[in-house]
């Protein structure tokens, strides 16, 4: 039952990082509670804002030179509006189009490297 795939593979596939067969998502971002094919529990593992920092960041470097430059182009002010709304328009589908994948990654990883909640021991004495 074991996916020849790596997890970040089998994230990028939305697939079950065990079985590469499930689907991750019964919806858009809608963790399945547990693989539809092979039965791994899904609640194991939370991914938290770490998909949507990831993704937003990645984001912000392919698309900020553009943010700059728009506004110091020679084009008429109508154009910079446009442009920046289109500019606007494409930051957003490609969030939502790369928070997916990113989720699934992080999930497929957690679960594979049996990642939990950090506990911190106080020294005694």
């Amino acid at each position: 039952m074991s996916s020849d795939l790596t997890p970040i593979l089998n994230g990028l596939r939305q697939r079950c990082g065990a079985c590469g067969e499930g689907r991750l998502f019964s919806a858009y971002l809608k963790l399945n509670e547990a693989c539809p094919h092979c039965g791994r529990d899904m609640r194991a593992a939370d991914t938290a804002d770490g998909p949507a920092f990831f993704v937003g960041f990645g984001v912000l470097i392919l698309t900020a030179p553009f943010l700059f430059l728009i506004p110091m182009s020679p084009l008429p002010g109508l154009a910079k509006v446009l442009a920046i709304l289109s500019l606007a328009l494409v930051i957003t589908g490609l969030c939502l189009w790369l928070l997916p994948a990113a989720k699934g990654i992080l999930l497929n990883l957690q679960l594979h490297h049996r990642a939990g909640q950090a506990k911190f021991e106080r020294p005694e004495g």
